[in-house]
Parts: structure tokens; sequence; C-alpha cells
């Protein structure tokens, strides 16, 4: 029995391959292009690990279907597959929210609806839905994003209702601010460039690292910047234990913002955070 991974050329996706692999599992680390897959064959070379390579895009209907094709050999997924795209509610153009739900929502979707006949006639699975702290708190610029966590969040909820009954668990990984290569793959609209809504974001983001204590070259090469294998051992757990919660947060960022939004009034959230990040209008 395998477990297969969306997203594994890089980030968590890739560690949680390795991880799991070390763990003892037999791995599918899928991508799109294959030629990204290096750094993961090179750890299996080297450590003897069992981890296969697929090519993957989530948002191609077919290529899904035929990575899946013997899903009764597999024991778990992991939906790691994503990007983001940073824009002011007024730039997100429908091809642009389209392209972010297409991969962030949809892309899950294809491969949990691929594998719940033959797993509920099994009897036992697991689907890993990696999300984010935007899921339960949206930042700003962040709309599409965050809007497309909380519906995985939402899908998640409902799928766990759904098939607890046959065995199949379902867990949601909600990670924090981490240093994975993650923000080189943000995709923004031809109208960011220059415009008040960059100047702001970039506010923020400042905001942000002077709250952590972090300058953006430390995050650009991960130092003094969270572990990235933090959120790879939680997905591990998430695949191997099962008394597992429903929902892991993960980081201390993620950790504070859920219990500070969650114990108050969002207008009582609002003032708190601004105050925290001195982010004022």
């Amino acid at each position: 029995m395998s477990v297969l991974i969306t997203g594994s050329n890089t980030g968590f996706g890739k560690l949680a391959a390795i991880s799991l692999a070390r763990a003892g599992k037999k791995v599918i680390a899928t991508m799109r292009d294959l030629s990204k897959g290096d750094d993961v064959l090179r750890a299996a070379r080297e450590e003897e690990l069992s981890i296969e390579i697929r090519q993957l895009d989530v948002c191609n209907p077919e290529m899904v279907a035929d990575c899946l094709s013997d899903a009764n050999e597999i024991e778990a997924i992991v939906n790691n597959a994503g990007f983001e795209v940073q824009a002011s509610i007024e730039q997100l153009e429908d091809e642009l929210m389209w392209k972010q739900l297409d991969t962030n929502l949809l892309g899950p979707l294809r491969l949990i609806r691929t594998v719940l006949p033959i797993w509920g006639q099994r009897g036992s699975g697991v689907i890993v839905n990696v999300s984010s702290i935007a899921g339960r708190s949206a930042p700003p610029y962040s709309g599409s994003y965050a809007a497309s966590k909380h519906a995985l969040e939402a899908l998640s909820e409902s799928l766990h209702f759904e098939v607890s009954h046959l065995g199949i668990r379902v867990c949601v990984i909600e990670p924090g601010r981490f240093s994975t290569g993650f923000f080189e793959n943000i995709v923004r609209p031809d109208s960011w460039e220059g415009s008040q809504h960059q100047e702001r974001a970039l506010a923020f983001r400042e905001a942000l690292l002077k709250l952590d204590n972090i300058s953006d070259s430390e995050t650009d090469t991960g130092s003094g910047s969270p572990d990235p294998q933090d959120v790879a051992d939680a997905i591990v757990r998430a695949v191997t234990d099962p008394t597992m919660p429903f929902r892991t947060l993960v980081g201390k960022d993620a950790e504070l913002i859920d219990a500070t939004k969650t114990s108050m009034s969002f207008e009582d959230f609002e003032t708190t955070m601004r105050t925290a990040l001195d982010w004022y209008e």
C-alpha cells in the first residue's frame, strides 16, 4: 500500500514525501513537471527509500484518473499542491479566481472523488488536506487564497461526516508562515505592480516580519523562520496516527492567530491584530 502526495517537487510536499518514506511508507510523489523531481529521487537513491515519481496536474481530470488508476493499492492521499494569488478583491478577475480555485479546491476534490468509491468498498483510507491558517483567518490581499482554503476546510468537514462510518479518516493541516519557496510562486494581476495595493501589502508584510523579529533576507534564506519540517511531521502523523485530530495547526503564529480570533468578536480581533502589528490606515 502506498501514500500519494501532490505537489511533491518542493516545500511541504517534498519534505513529507521523504519523511513518509523514511517512516517506512511506499510513497508516490506527484508533480506537474517530472524534471523537478531530482531532489526527491536523489534522497530516495541515497537513503534507499521507496519513492515513485508520477506526473500529475491536479487541474487535469484525465491525469487524475490515470494517476489514481491503482487507487485500491493506495492507503492515503495528501492534497498538498497549491499556490496563492495575491491581489486586492477589486483586482480579482474571473480568470484569476478560477485558476486559484481550480488548483486549491477542485484539485483535491478530483482526487477525493476518484478514490472514495473504491475506498468505501474497501473500508479504509486516509485523506489529508493541506490547508492554511488563512483557512481560518483571511489576511488582506490574500482573499482568493483564503477563500480557496476556507472552502477546502468546509469540504473536508462535510467529507468527514460523510465517510467516517466507512472507515475513512479525514485530516486538515493548517500551517502558518514557513519558508518553503511558496512565495516565489505567487501569481499577481498585471495591475498589481506599482499600485496602492502593492504598497499596502508590502507594509502589511513588513509588520508581520517585525512581529516575528525576522527580516526579509532571513525569510528568503529560511534562517530565523519556523522549520517547515514541522509541517511534514504533522502530515506524517496524519497519515499514520488514527488518533490525529481532524484539524491541526502548525506554527506558533497560526496557533496565536487562531486562539486570538476565536476568543473574541471580529471587531475586537481586528483591533488586537492592528495594534500588535502597528498596521493602521
